[in-house]
């Protein structure tokens, strides 16, 4: 059972198909962090929304991020006086990267600091938003263990994830 988890979707939230949605709705102990933009989010709100969040959590919470929240938990770790349990940050989109959609502000450049919090970073050799290279550079700079998953795109929803049991497995040993 998963208690005190905080969901943080990316840019355009996470759709009913995600393993994100997926894992909210079959676990009580998980919460979606609902951000108030999600198309054109600026940093600043996005960072202030999730402060809240952590403030009124019972105990420090597992952050489980995926693309651009990967960026916003970094740099949000880096400011915050809050403690996080610990963080499963999921195909961090690189906001320096051509490929970085359009809209955000605040979110580059990627925040490349040491997160002060056990975090595991989990990566795809063929993401659109990030390539391995930088995704290893992420996770050598956070201090992150790096899991790859070949293959799996953006591991997003069209990734075919479903539940993503093996993505259940690493939060629960977050979790311990």
């Amino acid at each position: 059972m998963f208690e005190n988890v905080l969901i943080l979707p990316g840019l355009w939230n996470s759709g009913p198909r995600h393993w994100q949605s997926r894992w909210e709705a079959a676990h009580r102990g998980m919460v979606r962090v609902n951000q108030a933009d999600w198309e054109t989010p600026a940093y600043a709100d996005w960072a202030g929304t999730l402060e809240a969040a952590v403030a009124a959590s019972p105990a420090p919470p597992i952050l489980v991020g995926h693309s651009s929240a990967c960026a916003l938990v970094a740099r949000w770790s880096q400011a915050t006086s809050l403690a996080a349990k610990g963080a499963l940050l999921v195909g961090p989109s690189d906001t320096d990267a051509p490929s970085y959609p359009a809209g955000p502000t605040g979110f580059s450049p990627m925040p490349l600091g040491r997160i002060p919090f056990p975090t595991i970073v989990v990566a795809s050799d063929d993401d659109p938003y990030v390539s391995l290279e930088r995704a290893r550079l992420f996770a050598a700079s956070w201090q992150s263990e790096l899991v790859i998953v070949p293959g799996a795109g953006h591991l997003n929803s069209d990734s075919g994830l479903g539940d993503w049991p093996d993505g259940l497995a690493l939060l629960e040993r977050m979790q311990g």
